[in-house]
């Protein structure tokens, strides 16, 4: 094995063909079965180790070899954020056709229970309801005590529901049948230690709601609110359109970079506080802010990126395509009483454009655009601003490196990225990017 996949498979050879396999350390060699086989790529799995690497670790959680949650934790946290670095790297160099050194990847100073954010899908069992996560590639429910990813709040809210659903005989929702009430389990949670609850329900009222307060109050000390939300539609999107809060607030807040914000249940917000707060100080020292320039942040979401750099510049402008988001943003800005950013509800190209066509010229473009990185006509749009520096913000190597290219062949150039691990145990990495014409 001499390397990893983006998924974190193990990558090795056999009669010139890559082999994939899972669960492998860079430097072991193991005994495979082969279960695919192409022309020039095949998949397997391992059978015996032949020569163990240093760098193996016994996994720390009893659901890491059936949950599709974790893809690293067989192996030593240095070589996972080694394994997350070339993925950055690969990509940078195979799809965007540039070759920059980078730097080791930002990792956690503690990997473990950093998500603020947690939804377990629910499901009948044959005795209890099954709360958890989906088995690998699959819809099927494994039940889930706790996850080393989460807060211990999270791991007690849902034994309370799911003694909830027991004693008062409620249902599970059944994803083939469309019966059953109960289908998610979504928990928020903030520094403080507050949380706040929603349950995701096929139907429009609760019952036995006081029976749930009660519990929950008693298992998780920390608790501000339940909030119930209803999605009665065949469908994989977690969330519905209707709310309403059965006891407490609707709301938690969190303190980002010296910032409040305050988070709704469909608000989006980062899931690693701390690695988050590292990647948003590289972000601004990307920047170069002195305090007279005007950023344009596209793909703002609540404003996060945008009014840390408001700190710094003389006018941040903020553009973000879901009306709600956008409204968070600029309830976030007066909270947090900044008067210099302003916020456009837009698709990010068509907000660039009409702000060029009036004569804007940031002097700093900030992006972070969901995975699928930013669309076809949007870096063309940014260029055509002249702006001085491109900050790039990217939760996905392969469009980063897409994008790269195409701000290349605009005259814009990779000057620097950092790999930054916000999430520890995934495959998932994020990274900053710094472009200019220079």
């Amino acid at each position: 094995i001499h390397g990893y996949t983006a998924e974190g498979l193990g990558v090795g050879r056999l009669d010139g063909r890559v082999v994939f396999v899972p669960d492998t350390v860079r430097g072991e060699t193991w005994e495979v079965q082969l279960l695919k086989v192409n022309k020039n790529v095949a998949w397997g799995k391992g059978v015996k180790p032949l020569e163990a690497s240093p760098l193996r670790v016994e996994s720390d959680c009893p659901h890491s070899a059936k949950c599709g949650g974790c893809q690293y934790r067989h192996m030593d946290y240095t070589e996972e954020l080694y394994a997350k670095k070339c993925r950055v790297s690969d990509a940078l160099r195979r799809l965007g056709g540039v070759d920059v050194e980078l730097p080791d990847t930002l990792g956690a100073d503690d990997p473990l229970r950093y998500r603020n954010k947690v939804q377990f899908p629910v499901a009948p069992g044959k005795q209890d309801a099954l709360i958890g996560f989906y088995r690998l590639r699959s819809h099927d429910v494994i039940d889930v005590e706790d996850c080393l990813l989460q807060p211990t709040s999270a791991s007690a809210a849902r034994k309370a529901v799911k003694q909830w659903m027991s004693q008062c005989q409620i249902p599970a929702y059944d994803e083939a049948s469309g019966k059953g009430l109960l289908r998610h389990l979504y928990l928020r949670s903030n520094q403080a230690g507050q949380v706040l609850c929603c349950l995701i329900i096929n139907g429009k009222k609760l019952p036995h709601g006081r029976i749930l307060i009660d519990l929950l109050q008693q298992s998780v000390p920390g608790l501000v609110g339940v909030v119930v939300n209803s999605n009665t539609k065949d469908t994989n999107v977690i969330l519905g359109d209707a709310y309403y809060t059965l006891w407490g607030q609707d709301y938690l807040e969190e303190i980002l970079c010296g910032l409040t914000f305050r988070l709704s249940v469909p608000s989006f917000f980062q899931v690693n506080r701390a690695q988050t707060e590292r990647l948003y100080a590289l972000a601004l020292e990307y920047a170069g802010l002195t305090g007279n320039e005007t950023v344009l942040d596209l793909y703002c979401g609540i404003g996060t990126i945008s009014l840390a750099m408001a700190k710094q510049a003389g006018r941040v402008i903020g553009a973000e395509i879901v009306p709600e988001a956008i409204e968070d943003a600029k309830e976030n800005a007066l909270r947090n009483g900044m008067n210099n950013a302003e916020f456009f509800c837009g698709d990010a190209g068509e907000v660039a454009f009409k702000l060029a066509n009036e004569g804007i010229r940031p002097q700093v473009v900030c992006v972070d655009p969901p995975r699928k990185g930013l669309q076809a006509d949007v870096p063309g749009v940014i260029a055509g601003m002249n702006p001085d520096r491109i900050v790039y913000v990217s939760c996905d190597p392969a469009t980063l490196a897409r994008d790269i290219k195409r701000f290349d062949e605009l005259g814009y150039h990779l000057v620097k990225a950092q790999p930054v691990d916000l999430f520890p145990r995934t495959a998932h990495v994020e990274t900053v990017c710094l472009l200019s014409r220079k």
